[in-house]
């Protein structure tokens, strides 16, 4: 065995002590165990640790002075007639026809009412409650004080409802006598259905042959090393192995030792549940096995999913929208003046997305009730590739766990798609595009074209005001010469030609700018794609992962003894 199974030790325990905290504390780790994968493997598989934590937290709170021995076997294997020998009296029918025992009759050693409250936990009716307490036994049963002795319905009765009962009582008492007789001790039914189930409580079986008293005396030793051989390939090595007859009290000197050293020892109760404790362990260890897991997916997994995630975002779409907007705006902050009003009639690209505007404002709020952005959505390509994108980052994360977990961290990776699309959508809308503010160098260039548009209109109004003078026969105005040319033609040309120029000098630049501009853009918006990947993807993911450590670790202390 490996992995927590091979820390569940075989060893029999019946001369070992049981501490009750240590059991608790293993008790308390089944829980721990539940607790952590609830909701993530199937109920199925979970039902027999919440079982033994219900059942075991009842029988430790009921009675620990009380020890419940349960007398099971075939019809015809003289079950009621052991029962009534070890009470010495006739509490439970005896006779041949099938079945004998069709109720469970409980025989009480001490008072009655300290063993009511058991007894009505397992069942038991009132009317076939017996108390073995006598005046004239003097001190003589003192030594079972605080047993309660079952008589169970046959196992193999042709009612199902008695096999059904016989199922149900033997996981709550406290230890199991197997009765067979000298006919029918090596049939299959008992071997295959119980003792072989029974292997890991074997510190709480005893195994009888009874009505030893028909075989010869010759025969009883072979008959007794054979049922050996069966019970060691049952895995019931070092069980108790007696022979008795309910016709001879000598026969029955074994049997009640046996009986009495358990109930001195008010160990029954707490080995049987250290046992369930093993069995429940073994049944689990296949869910969690022994792998550490890692604590998420690998970067390159990661990686794909922000890439799906800023795909289905529509992050290219409003890169390049910003881009656009960038040129756009610096357009209408350094282009020539004259032309200004004309771009800026032109929609800002980044309007047209909803998106922070030329003011850096958000769209209108009334519009953001029905959609945050108006980001196209996403492909169908673009759908698929996150769908694989999140399949590859559950694999990824999942690829040591154990078969019953990968369906868990898958559906954890999908568990909030749905709200994916509006989470991207508003993150998209909320993040800084890094235009809100105007450069500096938007206002010195604008600067200079107000300038040199201011002279170029200076000289064409000189101009215009010194044909007009001539025109009228007004004496014309005396023009300063810059070299061979007038004043006036150099300011409306030097305007126009320093107006032409600067816009040709700035435009390079305002598309290097601009670049820059969408790249910062795509940063901001990958990182904030990344977070609602962490979010809604990886941190479902992760807390799986963590609940799968926190299983296993569990499941390593329920194992410790």
């Amino acid at each position: 065995m490996t992995g927590i199974t091979g820390r569940v030790r075989e060893a029999f325990r019946g001369d070992q002590r049981v501490d009750a905290d240590a059991l608790i504390a293993r008790l308390d780790a089944v829980r721990r165990f539940l607790t952590a994968v609830d909701g993530l493997l199937p109920d199925a598989e979970l039902v027999p640790a919440h079982t033994l934590v219900e059942r075991a937290g009842t029988r430790l709170a009921l009675s620990r002075d009380h020890t419940v021995v349960a007398l099971a076997g075939a019809t015809g294997s003289g079950k009621s007639s052991l029962f009534n020998a070890l009470a010495q009296l006739e509490l439970s029918p005896v006779g041949v026809r099938r079945p004998t025992t069709g109720v469970t009759h409980a025989c009480v050693w001490g008072a009655l009412e300290g063993a009511n409250r058991l007894l009505d936990w397992i069942g038991v009716l009132p009317r076939h409650r017996f108390v073995r307490e006598s005046a004239l036994d003097a001190d003589d049963e003192t030594a079972l004080h605080g047993l309660i002795l079952l008589d169970l319905p046959d196992f193999d009765s042709v009612q199902r409802s008695h096999r059904l009962e016989v199922d149900r009582l033997l996981g709550l008492v406290d230890q199991v006598v197997w009765v067979v007789d000298p006919q029918k001790y090596a049939d299959r039914v008992i071997h295959d259905s119980y003792l072989r189930e029974f292997h890991r409580h074997r510190d709480v079986t005893l195994v009888v042959l009874n009505q030893s008293d028909r075989l010869p005396p010759a025969e009883l030793p072979r008959v007794l090393d054979d049922l050996r051989r069966l019970l060691d390939t049952d895995g019931l090595t070092d069980v108790p192995l007696l022979s008795t007859t309910a016709t001879d009290p000598a026969g029955m000197v074994g049997l009640r030792s046996a009986l009495e050293r358990t109930v001195a020892e008010r160990q029954a109760a707490l080995r049987r549940l250290a046992g369930d404790v093993d069995t429940v362990v073994v049944g689990l260890d296949e869910l969690v096995g022994s792998a550490r897991p890692a604590g998420g997916p690998d970067d390159s997994a990661v990686n794909g999913l922000n890439r799906a995630l800023a795909g289905a975002a529509g992050v290219p779409t409003v890169t390049a929208s910003v881009e656009q907007a960038y040129r756009h705006r610096a357009g209408a902050a350094t282009g020539w003046p004259v032309v200004r009003g004309w771009r800026r009639l032109r929609p800002d690209p980044l309007r047209r997305l909803h998106l922070p505007g030329p003011t850096g404002d958000q769209a209108d709020p009334a519009e953001s009730l029905v959609a945050a952005t108006s980001v196209p959505d996403p492909t169908a390509a673009q759908r698929s590739a996150l769908g694989l994108a999140i399949r590859a980052v559950a694999d990824r994360a999942a690829a040591d766990l154990p078969a019953a977990w990968p369906g868990a961290v898958t559906s954890a990776a999908r568990s909030r798609l749905g709200d994916l699309p509006d989470a991207l959508d508003r993150t998209i809308a909320g993040t800084d595009l890094g235009l809100g503010r105007r450069p500096v160098w938007w206002r010195v260039v604008g600067g200079v074209q107000w300038l040199v548009t201011l002279a170029a209109v200076i000289g064409l109004g000189w101009l215009v005001l010194g044909y007009a003078l001539r025109a009228l026969g007004l004496p014309a105005l005396d023009n300063p010469m810059v070299g061979q040319v007038p004043l006036p033609t150099v300011l409306l040309l030097g305007g126009l030609l320093a107006g032409l120029l600067v816009a040709a000098l700035t435009r390079p630049v305002v598309r290097w700018a601009a670049r820059r501009a969408r790249y910062r853009a795509e940063q901001r918006l990958t990182a904030k794609v990344a977070r609602v990947g962490e979010e809604y993807v990886l941190t479902p993911v992760r807390i799986v992962l963590g609940s799968y450590a926190q299983a296993r670790d569990a499941l390593r202390d329920a194992a410790r003894r």
